[in-house]
């Protein structure tokens, strides 16, 4: 699905709250409160855990936003908010979360890293049942990976941020990101070639 470009608006709407407009400010919390918490719950899988972050993102937007120099950097100022409450509860409590299998691209052909999105909505009866069969073994072996190549497949999968918006988000280079992502998805799939979990044993695409 094509993500509708709101960052026309969310210029508009942030650069009136930083002027102290109550009503523009509500506007931007309703504009992104919702992808906020899907990016929240898919980092936990945990919907009090999601809220909890979601709620501190937005009062800590409300409380520090007239400190953003550029509007147009909104996107990954928010994001990187809301990751850094992210890590805190990962730190608190140590949880994990689930996301869809995903093409695994070779590592020196970064185009197809930078283009990876996440599988369409269009699955069939016996892929959604063999996606929801293997959630418990995405998690034990999603589990296994460090929390900052996570955060980077989340962002990319499920969020569709650029390769220089994570840069920016996470603070770290394009260059970083695209390692940590490529470390990421081979070593996911490496586990679960371990564990016999394929192409030929799942209705899923790898």
């Amino acid at each position: 699905m094509k993500e509708v470009n709101l960052m026309p608006q969310t210029n508009f709407l942030v650069a009136a709250a930083k002027s102290g407009d109550v009503i523009a400010m509500n506007q931007l919390v309703k504009q992104w409160q919702k992808r906020i918490y899907n990016f929240s719950y898919k980092y936990f899988n945990d919907y009090d855990m999601a809220m909890e972050v979601t709620q501190k993102t937005f009062i800590s937007m409300n409380k520090n936003l007239s400190k953003l120099k550029d509007e147009g950097s909104f996107k990954s100022w928010i994001y990187r908010i809301a990751a850094n409450y992210c890590h805190e509860e990962v730190r608190k409590q140590q949880k994990r979360w689930v996301f869809p299998f995903m093409k695994v691209q070779s590592k020196n052909d970064s185009k197809d890293i930078e283009n990876t999105v996440a599988n369409g909505g269009h699955e069939n009866p016996e892929q959604v049942y063999g996606n929801t069969e293997l959630k418990s073994v995405l998690k034990k072996a999603l589990s296994t990976l460090p929390e900052e190549q996570r955060m980077v497949v989340i962002m990319k999968e499920y969020e569709g941020l650029k390769i220089r918006e994570i840069a920016e988000v996470m603070e770290i280079s394009e260059n970083t990101v695209k390692s940590r992502l490529y470390y990421a998805l081979g070593s996911l799939k490496k586990l679960l070639d371990q564990w016999n979990i394929n192409r030929e044993t799942v209705q899923y695409e790898l």
